[in-house]
């Protein structure tokens, strides 16, 4: 076999800064909701769960601060956390897969773009794991598809529930056929869950939920809720409209279109989802 064969086997994973970032520049402290077009201060946002106090509109939140939000103080062990990707292809398209890799860990301070680990939620123990859609968009690459298995694969073991809150751009396109692979291994994964150990699985839906997380574990769920306004769909209205040439029915793929047409179980306000997860994960979960 050629080097070039053989490079992407020797390749060193980036190590990851935990350090945060320096002080944001001025434009990166204000932001306008696009629900009322108000300008909102970017920390009281944040500290009201990214929520808008005018209209009550749901921005994209950082992955480690919605699950600290919904499990029980304290509760949360991360797990798994030195599994890294690596650029298995060599894929460059405006700049090399390896540097894009390494500018979103510094940015964000993950390894990748899923978080899961083992928690509490209301005293019901849980497998539970988030997106981090700063990260490369929330794509899935063969890392984020290993990290849902293995959550997946604990849950098993320790007939644990499982939770997934899904905010993805689709599979990531720099890994090729290994991030498409991930859409079979997470599904088959699930369904061992169900067969094997009996266990619930809750999908929660957020802006965006797209791509192939869409066509995979995302609408596996037992119960599938939604926060307000997100989008949720395999490719993008835009894209859709410019193929089909035809004009799309009014809130096409958000979650209220979703919820209308049977493919949603429920829309939960963010401030509402701990005592909502809480209450399903005691009905649904076996004696």
């Amino acid at each position: 076999m050629s080097d070039e064969g053989t490079r992407w086997f020797e390749q060193t994973p980036t190590p990851v800064s935990a350090e945060p970032r320096a002080t944001p520049p001025v434009k990166d402290l204000w932001t306008r909701c696009p629900g009322c077009q108000q300008i909102l201060f970017r920390a009281a946002l944040l500290e009201n769960m990214a929520v808008c106090p005018h209209c009550g509109w749901h921005h994209r939140w950082d992955g480690r601060a919605r699950l600290e939000a919904v499990v029980d103080a304290g509760s949360f062990v991360r797990m798994d956390v030195d599994v890294l990707p690596t650029d298995a292809l060599g894929f460059v398209d405006s700049k090399p897969y390896a540097a894009r890799l390494v500018s979103s860990q510094r940015s964000t301070g993950q390894p990748d773009a899923y978080i899961q680990g083992y928690a509490t939620i209301q005293e019901t123990p849980v497998e539970i794991g988030t997106f981090d859609f700063r990260f490369m968009g929330g794509s899935m690459g063969s890392v984020v598809g290993e990290l849902i298995c293995r959550q997946v694969e604990r849950a098993i073991e320790r007939r644990h529930p499982v939770i997934i809150f899904s905010a993805s751009g689709g599979a990531r396109m720099q890994e090729g056929l290994l991030s498409l692979m991930q859409m079979a291994r997470t599904s088959a994964a699930l369904a061992r869950l169900r067969d094997e150990a009996r266990q619930p699985y809750i999908s929660v839906l957020t802006d965006p939920t797209t791509g192939g997380v869409a066509a995979s574990f995302a609408m596996l769920g037992d119960v599938i809720l939604a926060e307000p306004h997100a989008l949720v769909g395999f490719a993008g209205p835009r894209v859709i409209q410019q193929t089909i040439g035809q004009e799309l029915p009014e809130g096409f793929q958000t979650s209220e279109y979703l919820l209308e047409h049977g493919m949603v179980d429920q829309i939960v306000r963010r401030a509402d989802l701990k005592d909502t997860l809480g209450k399903l994960l005691k009905l649904l979960r076996p004696a």
